[in-house]
C-alpha cells in the first residue's frame, strides 16, 4: 500500500512543482522519478492554491524543505521578497532601511544564508559606505513580481551548492514554456510612506510567448519603482559627548529587467538562456543634529548607570554651544547583471544537466560630501536628556529649526569628499550527471562538479580640491523643513545641490593617499566542488546520502602597513587555501499515507565574509572632524570557513489537501567561525591630521571556535471550504557561543532570536481575497563591529501586514497592500558588560539607537491575460 501511495505522491510532486514553477533541486528530483503518466498543468491562482503548492513542495521533498509560491503571475504573497520569506518557520527577517533585506535561518547569522537565483550565484554589492561587504544577498534588488517561487533548504544534501550553514534559499523566476502562450501581465501601484509622506510609483510587466509546438519560448519582464524613503531616529554617541536626532532620506530608483529563452527541440534536450539586469540608484542624505553635552556635564549629570555613563542630565541655556547640524550627502548605487546558460539532456540511461554563466555587480558611493554648521542658540537646548529607558527622551526649550536659524555661510567640507566603489564578479560552471539504477533500494546515482572564480574589490578615493571651495547661505543647501527623531523638526537638505557642489569642488580623485592605500583591498577565490550522491527508495522509506568535496584557493592584494604607521607604495599579496569533505544524509519515513517522519544529518560550511578576508589595514574615522572615532581594522585572508555539524528530526501530518501540522527538532554544533578582537586607545604611528591624536581602536579578525544552536519548529496550516484559512508557525532557538569570540562578550550568535512567531489568516472568495499577517521575533544581537554602529541588541520586533485583491473582471484586479500597520519602532540597546572593550553607548543597557517605524500603503491595478 505504501509503495502504491508513494507512486501517487511522485505524480503529485510533478503537479505541485509545475504549480510552483520550479526548476530546482526539488524539480529535478521529480523529473528523475520518470513517471510516465500525462500530467495536466495546474496553474496557481489565489492564496489557497499558493499555500497548497508550497505544502506539496515540502511534503514530497527528500530533504527538509519549505517553500513560498506566487499566487498568480506577477502576484507574490508579499510586496517584499524578504518579508515573504519571513512567513516560513525557522526564518527571521533582518530589516534595514524599511525593507526585509536579509534573512537568518534557525538562529544562524543572515551572513550564513546561501541565496541562489535559479540555482546560481548572484553578484551583489552595497550602496552604503557604512555597510560591510558580505556574502548575503540583498533582497531589495529583486522585485517580487518577477518571482515564481522560493525554496528554502534547511537540511543539506551533496548536490546542493555549499555555503549555507543556516540554509540555502533558491529563488526561481518564471520560464516561458511553463506559461500559456501570450501570457501578459501589467501592474501600476502608488506607494505611500507615513514618515516621508510621499506617494511614489511602481510599474511592472511581463510577456511570455511560446510556439504551437511548445519547443521554443521567450519571456520578458521588467519592473520599475521610485521610492522616497525616510528614517527618523536617535543615535547615541556618548563616547563623543553627543545625543543625535537624525533623519535619513533616500531617493530610491529600482529597475529590473529579465529576459528568458527556452528551446526544447526534442523530448530529450532542453536549452535555456536567462539574462537579468538589476539596478538600484540610492542617493541619500543623512542629516544629524548633535546635541553636545555641556562642558560641565559632570555637574549637570543627575544619574549614571553601572558603567558611570550619564543617563540623565540637565542642561542650562547659558555657557554652552548650540547644536551642531550636519548632512552627509551620498551618491549611492548598486547594479547586478547576470547571464546564465543552462541545458538538460536525457539519454536512454542517464541525464546530464549543467549551467555556465557570469554575474557581476558594481556599487558603493560615487561621492560622499558633508555640510555642517552651528544651529540655533544655547537657550534652544536648555532642558533634560533622559536615557534611563530604551529610547532617549529629550525635553528641551525648542525642537523646531529652519535654515534661518543658521547665520553665515557654509560649503562642502573638503576633508569629507571621497568616493568608495565596490565590485563583485563571479564566473561559474556546473555539471550534474544522473544514472537511474536498480541496486536494491538505491534508485539513482548522481555526481557532478562546480567551479567558480570570484573577485571582490573595495577602494576609497580621497579628492584633490579646487583652490577655493565656494560658500553659500544656508538657503542654498536647505529649503523648508523635515521631521527628525525625538520629535525634532530640522532644515531639509537639497540633496541634488549638495552633490552638485561636491563634484564642483573636486578636480580629481587621489589614488596615492593614505586613505586610498588603507581602503584598497581585493579578494580572489577559486572554488571547486565535487560530489557523489545516491537516491534510495523502498516501501515506506526514501531519501539520499552522499559526500561533497570542496576546495578553496584565496588571495588578497593590499598595501602593507609597517610598524611605524607607513603604507607601502606597492601591493603585497597574501594567499591561503583549504578543503572540506561534507557528508550528508536525508531520510523520509512514510509512516502512513499522510504522516512522514524525517531525519537528516550533515556537515556544512560557509566561507568567511569578504570584508573580513581583505588583508588590508583599513582606517575609519581618519581625517574627519570627529574626535574618538578612529578605528583600524586588519582582515585575514587565512580565515577558516564557518563549519558546523547539524541534524534534524521531524514529523509531519497532512490531514487534508491543503492542511498540515509538523514539529521539527534541530541542532547545529558550530566548530569554527569568524571572531573580532577589539582594543581601544592604541597608538599605531598614524596621527589624525584633524584631531592631532594617535589614538585608535585596533580591530583584528581571527577564527573562533565552539558554540551550539538548537531548537524546535512548529507549524500548522489549513484552508476551509467557506473561503477562510490560516497559517501559523513558531520557532524556538537556543543559541550559545563563547563570549570571548565577541568584543561585546555576549554569549549569543548574531541575528539569533530565541522566539519567532508567524500568524497568517485569510479569506478568499470568487472575486476578492484578504490576507492579514503578523510576524514577531524576540530580541537578537546585531553585530557590525568594528563598524560605526558596533554591536548592540535589537529589541523584540513585530509587524502587522495586510494584502487585499478585488477582481473587477477576469482580467482586471485592484490590489491594496499595507506593511507595518502598527508602525513598529526599531529599538537597539547596548548590552555589553561593563568590562567589554567597546564604546560606552554599547554597554550596560544604554539606549544606543532607535528608529521610528514607518507604515507603507500601496494601491494598485493589475491586468492579466
Amino acid at each position: 500500500m505504501l509503495a502504491k501511495n508513494f507512486k501517487k505522491s511522485l505524480l503529485a510532486v510533478n503537479i505541485g512543482l509545475v504549480m510552483s514553477a520550479g526548476f530546482t533541486g526539488a524539480a529535478y528530483a521529480a523529473d528523475e522519478t520518470k513517471v510516465q503518466e500525462d500530467v495536466e498543468v495546474i496553474e496557481v491562482r489565489g492564496i489557497r492554491r499558493s499555500l497548497e503548492a508550497s505544502m506539496n513542495t515540502k511534503r514530497f521533498a527528500d530533504s527538509v524543505v519549505d517553500a513560498v509560491s506566487a499566487e498568480d503571475v506577477g502576484k507574490f504573497p508579499d510586496s517584499d521578497v524578504g518579508e515573504a520569506l519571513g512567513r516560513i518557520s525557522g526564518i527571521a527577517v533582518n530589516r534595514a532601511f524599511g525593507q526585509g533585506q536579509q534573512v537568518s535561518i534557525r538562529g544562524a547569522s543572515a551572513q550564513l544564508t546561501r541565496t541562489l537565483l535559479n540555482g546560481h550565484s548572484v553578484a551583489s554589492t552595497g550602496w552604503y559606505d557604512q555597510q560591510s561587504i558580505d556574502r548575503s544577498f540583498n533582497y531589495t534588488l529583486l522585485p517580487p513580481e518577477m518571482v515564481g517561487g522560493i525554496e528554502v533548504y534547511k537540511s543539506s544534501q551533496a548536490n546542493l551548492v555549499e555555503g549555507g550553514i543556516g540554509g540555502t534559499v533558491i529563488v526561481n523566476t518564471r520560464k516561458p514554456l511553463d506559461l500559456d502562450a501570450n501570457t501578459l501581465f501589467g501592474s501600476v501601484k502608488a506607494d505611500y510612506g507615513t514618515i516621508s509622506e510621499e506617494t511614489d510609483p511602481e510599474i511592472s510587466g511581463l510577456y511570455s510567448w511560446k510556439n504551437d509546438e511548445e519547443t521554443f519560448g521567450a519571456l520578458v519582464s521588467a519592473a520599475f519603482s521610485e521610492t522616497n524613503y525616510q528614517r527618523n531616529g536617535i543615535e547615541s554617541l556618548v563616547g563623543w559627548g553627543d545625543i543625535v536626532p537624525s533623519t535619513f532620506q533616500q531617493q530610491r530608483e529600482r529597475t529590473a529587467i529579465n529576459a528568458v529563452f527556452q528551446y526544447r527541440p526534442t523530448d530529450s534536450l532542453e536549452l535555456g538562456l536567462n539574462v537579468m539586469s538589476l539596478d538600484l540608484s540610492a542617493d541619500n542624505a543623512n542629516t544629524s543634529l548633535f546635541l553636545i553635552f555641556p562642558d560641565d556635564k559632570d555637574a549637570a549629570c543627575e544619574q549614571v548607570n553601572e558603567d558611570g555613563t550619564c543617563t540623565f542630565y540637565r542642561r542650562s541655556g547659558e555657557g554652552a554651544n548650540p547644536g551642531w547640524a550636519q548632512t552627509w550627502a551620498r551618491a549611492g548605487s548598486m547594479t547586478s547583471d547576470t547571464v546564465d546558460f543552462e541545458f538538460k539532456y536525457a539519454g536512454d540511461n542517464f541525464e546530464l544537466k549543467g549551467r555556465v554563466g557570469n554575474t557581476q555587480s558594481e556599487g558603493g558611493t560615487d561621492l560622499t560630501a558633508n555640510y555642517g554648521f552651528w544651529l540655533g542658540t544655547p537657550a534652544d537646548y536648555a532642558g533634560t536628556y533622559d536615557a534611563t529607558g530604551d529610547v532617549i527622551d529629550i525635553d528641551i526649550a525648542n525642537k523646531s529649526f529652519t535654515a534661518d536659524d543658521f547665520q553665515g555661510q557654509l560649503s562642502s567640507a573638503g576633508w569629507a569628499l571621497k568616493k568608495q566603489p565596490n565590485s563583485d564578479e563571479e564566473t561559474y560552471a556546473q555539471f550534474d550527471l544522473t544514472f537511474p539504477v536498480d541496486f536494491g533500494a538505491i534508485t539513482a546515482i548522481k555526481t557532478g562538479f562546480r567551479w567558480a572564480d570570484h573577485d571582490v574589490k573595495q577602494e576609497t578615493y580621497t579628492a584633490n580640491l579646487v583652490d577655493s571651495i565656494a560658500a553659500y547661505d544656508a538657503s542654498h543647501y536647505y529649503s523648508g523643513t523635515v521631521s527628525s527623531g525625538a520629535g525634532f523638526t530640522i532644515p531639509k537638505p537639497n540633496l541634488d545641490q549638495m552633490l552638485s557642489d561636491g563634484y564642483a569642488a573636486i578636480t580629481s580623485f587621489d589614488n596615492t593617499s593614505i586613505a586610498y592605500k588603507a581602503g584598497y583591498g581585493t579578494v580572489n577565490e577559486e572554488n571547486f566542488s565535487l560530489y557523489a550522491m545516491a537516491d534510495f527508495s523502498a516501501e515506506g522509506i526514501r531519501g539520499n546520502f552522499g559526500l561533497r568535496y570542496t576546495s578553496t584557493d584565496a588571495s588578497s592584494d593590499y598595501f602593507a602597513l609597517d610598524a611605524n604607521g607607513n603604507y607601502a607604495n606597492s601591493l603585497s599579496t597574501d594567499k591561503a587555501d583549504y578543503s572540506e569533505v561534507l557528508p550528508s544524509v536525508n531520510v523520509a519515513f512514510d509512516l502512513t499515507e499522510d504522516m512522514i517522519l524525517r531525519f537528516s544529518a550533515a556537515q556544512v560550511m560557509s566561507r568567511a565574509n569578504y570584508t573580513d578576508m581583505f588583508a588590508s589595514s583599513s582606517l575609519a574615522g581618519y581625517e574627519d572632524d570627529v574626535d574618538g572615532n578612529e578605528v583600524i581594522t586588519t582582515g585575514n585572508i587565512g580565515l577558516e570557513p564557518f563549519k558546523a555539524t547539524q541534524a534534524d528530526f521531524g514529523i509531519e501530518y497532512y490531514f487534508d489537501g491543503d492542511g498540515m501540522v509538523s514539529a521539527t527538532y534541530f541542532i547545529k554544533d558550530i566548530s569554527s567561525f569568524t571572531k573580532v578582537d577589539e582594543v581601544t586607545n592604541q597608538s599605531i604611528g598614524i596621527t589624525d591630521p584633524n584631531t592631532g591624536k594617535d589614538d585608535w581602536t585596533v580591530a583584528s579578525k581571527g577564527t573562533g571556535s565552539g558554540g551550539e544552536i538548537k531548537g524546535i519548529e512548529l507549524q500548522i496550516q489549513d484552508g476551509f471550504d467557506n473561503g477562510f484559512g490560516y497559517q501559523a508557525n513558531y520557532t524556538y532557538v537556543d543559541s550559545e557561543a563563547p563570549a570571548e569570540n565577541f568584543p561585546d562578550r555576549i554569549e549569543l550568535f548574531s541575528d539569533s532570536s530565541e522566539h519567532t512567531v508567524n500568524l497568517v489568516g485569510y479569506y478568499e472568495a470568487d472575486f476578492y481575497s484578504v490576507r492579514l499577517a503578523y510576524n514577531w521575533r524576540s530580541e537578537y544581537m546585531v553585530r557590525e563591529a568594528p563598524g560605526f554602529y558596533g554591536n548592540r541588541e535589537h529589541q523584540d520586533y513585530g509587524t502587522l501586514d495586510l494584502t487585499a485583491k478585488y477582481s473587477v473582471t477576469d482580467y482586471l484586479d485592484l490590489t491594496f497592500e499595507a506593511v507595518n500597520i502598527t508602525e513598529e519602532d526599531s529599538i537597539q540597546i547596548g548590552t555589553a558588560s561593563g568590562d567589554a572593550d567597546v564604546k560606552p553607548e554599547l554597554r550596560n543597557g544604554y539606549p544606543a539607537w532607535s528608529f521610528e517605524g514607518e507604515a507603507r500603503y500601496k494601491l494598485g491595478v493589475s491586468l492579466r491575460f
